[in-house]
């Protein structure tokens, strides 16, 4: 199985538990692999027979500032969803960072797979 990869996509949104965080947006910091086969798109150098990775950033980006959300782990669960459903992957990996969530540490996250690797 081939690896589609996008690493730091950047989101602006609205996340968290507490009412000073339900005021603001904050950003996360999200990583995708989708498991697929490229071989068709590198045999024909053709973008329409692989996953366009412009397109799953718009997409995630797009799902997350639709609402407020609370907890990265339904941001992590809804990009799972969104990607299996709606582009050609047979398996995901996704990992959310809040990197402003403790002063004490750099970041903090989740990471989930689903699908069949």
């Amino acid at each position: 199985m081939d690896i589609v990869f996008i690493r730091q996509l950047a989101v602006d949104m609205v996340i968290g538990v507490y009412d000073w965080e339900k005021q603001r947006t904050q950003t996360l910091l999200i990583d995708v692999e989708l498991g697929t086969s490229i071989s068709a798109a590198a045999a024909g150098d053709e973008l329409a027979k692989t996953i366009d990775y412009a397109v799953v950033c718009q997409r995630i980006t797009t799902e997350l500032q639709r609402q407020p959300l609370e907890l990265i782990e339904t941001v992590a669960e809804q990009i799972a969803t969104l990607l299996l459903n709606e582009f050609p992957a047979q398996a995901v990996r996704v990992s959310v960072e809040k990197p402003t969530a403790v002063p004490q540490a750099q970041s903090v996250g989740v990471r989930i797979s689903r699908g069949q690797w």
